[in-house]
């Protein structure tokens, strides 16, 4: 069993890239035919790029992956708590 391990590892990571590979790619496409607004593919890529600088700036990739998710997360909250309040007012 653990001779297998390695390369369910490689698969599944394998396959997260192909599936990353394709959303980017039908991204682009309705990007290009207009059915996308340019800011939602920003606030999409936003998390990847917090994950790519704090990788650069901290040298260790799995920590700046582990408080990337946790600052897009905590953002997330933020912009769900400001949706809400915002229609209790409106």
């Amino acid at each position: 069993m653990a001779q297998i391990v390695p390369y369910a590892v490689w698969l599944v990571i394998i396959v997260t890239g192909l599936g990353l590979l394709a959303i980017a790619l039908f991204g682009l496409r309705s990007l290009i035919q207009g059915k996308l607004d340019p800011l939602t593919i920003a606030l999409t890529a936003a998390p990847l790029l917090i994950v790519g600088v704090l990788g650069l700036v901290m040298g260790d990739w799995s920590h700046a992956a582990i408080l990337g998710s946790l600052i897009a997360l905590a953002l997330t909250s933020l912009a769900l708590l400001l949706s809400g309040v915002k229609g209790l007012f409106v």
